[in-house]
């Protein structure tokens, strides 16, 4: 037989969350999102970084391609004042607005703040290494144009 004392109780309560543990909840996926938002920026923004170095290594390697099979030296020119680079003959490439060049060692002054590399039809380049970076410079890329042999590498490097 039911005791009539608890099932009164049960049949009063309603069921549900208190306004209390709405907050509660809600206040802990705030602080997560603060805590995650940031760390996905700031991989996207290192995604992009090596995106860049990827690119300017494709259009180096490129370049290296058409000046072996043409038989005539093409040009890689990059400008740090514009943020840019271009192949001899090719559209100017924009780096991302939170990338830019840290370092660029080799190859033959241009204009202003510019500086060439020649790629030549035996397959070396007048060059040595260029680095990208983002922002907040937690990791850059070095692409490499080795002289003799034309190679074209992209390493990753941690400040």
């Amino acid at each position: 037989m039911l005791r009539a004392g608890k099932d009164e109780k049960k049949v009063g309560r309603k069921s549900g969350f208190s306004l209390i543990e709405l907050l509660l909840v809600l206040l802990l996926l705030g602080v997560g999102s603060l805590i995650v938002l940031p760390a996905v920026e700031r991989g996207f923004n290192q995604r992009e970084v090596r995106q860049a170095a990827l690119n300017l290594a494709a259009t180096a390697r490129s370049l290296r391609g058409k000046a072996i099979y043409e038989g005539v030296p093409r040009r890689l020119s990059l400008d740090r004042a514009e943020n840019s680079y271009q192949g001899q003959g090719g559209q100017k490439v924009y780096l991302p607005t939170h990338v830019r060049f840290s370092e660029i060692v080799g190859g033959e002054p241009g204009e202003g703040q510019e500086q060439r590399f020649v790629f030549f039809p035996n397959g070396s380049v007048l060059g040595d290494v260029v680095a990208v970076e983002g922002e907040e410079a937690a990791t850059s890329y070095r692409v490499r144009l080795d002289a003799l042999s034309g190679r074209v590498a992209v390493e990753e490097s941690h400040s």
